[in-house]
């Protein structure tokens, strides 16, 4: 495969019976831990059935994702993930908008500007620190190695939280509460392992209004 790495991946073998609302979310779910996402196109069309194209911000990103998740059980197909063939033209004109190539031509001119003028302050440095991830105080019971999840969206279903949470080690299972959507149990092997997983997603977002709760549940 020559295509050069970009901040495109093309996924395809995706399971087409899945709403494309549904699978956005759970793709944004699934790949946002690698890093921002600018945009996910998943098309119904009979063309594009089974194919997505997600679009990162960050190159690293971008490569991290296609590495870690090529062949991931995503609606129990495995994910067949490469860069897209050029950037992000492909989406472009799958929107009849050049818009995104813009923004990648805006990416490209930026760290170009960066790089030169490392020495001098980058022109409209409106904010070039990075903000620091929002850290959520949650009261909190003694640790556990069971976390209880709250405020999560209408949509979430045990594939979303069971994707996020099974990257890190000692992940056992995910339950739902029958008849509430905004609660859940994520149950690890040890206390220390749950406490990993509950730093690290404290406070995601599976969409862009909840924030996720994590605490350790009551004992």
């Amino acid at each position: 495969m020559d295509i050069r790495p970009n901040h495109t991946i093309y996924i395809n073998n995706v399971n087409d019976k899945i709403k494309k609302e549904e699978l956005k979310r759970s793709l944004y779910a699934l790949f946002s831990q690698f890093g921002q996402i600018v945009e996910i196109v998943a098309l119904k069309t009979m063309k594009m059935r089974g194919q997505a194209f997600v679009v990162f911000k960050e190159l690293s990103a971008a490569t991290n994702a296609l590495r870690q998740l090529q062949g991931f059980p995503f609606y129990n197909k495995p994910m067949r993930i490469q860069y897209a063939k050029t950037d992000s033209d492909i989406i472009a004109k799958m929107r009849g908008t050049f818009g995104d190539k813009e923004k990648k031509k805006d990416k490209k001119k930026k760290a170009q500007e960066q790089a030169a003028n490392a020495a001098k302050k980058p022109v409209n440095a409106v904010n070039t620190q990075p903000a620091p991830p929002a850290t959520v105080q949650v009261p909190d019971n003694p640790p556990n190695y069971i976390l209880f999840l709250n405020n999560l969206p209408e949509e979430t279903n045990e594939m979303m939280l069971s994707m996020l949470f099974n990257q890190f080690p000692g992940f056992k299972e995910v339950r739902l509460v029958p008849g509430k959507h905004d609660i859940a149990f994520v149950e690890f092997e040890s206390e220390a392992q749950a406490g990993v997983a509950k730093d690290a997603l404290q406070g995601f977002r599976i969409t862009a209004t909840c924030a996720m709760k994590i605490t350790y549940a009551k004992k």
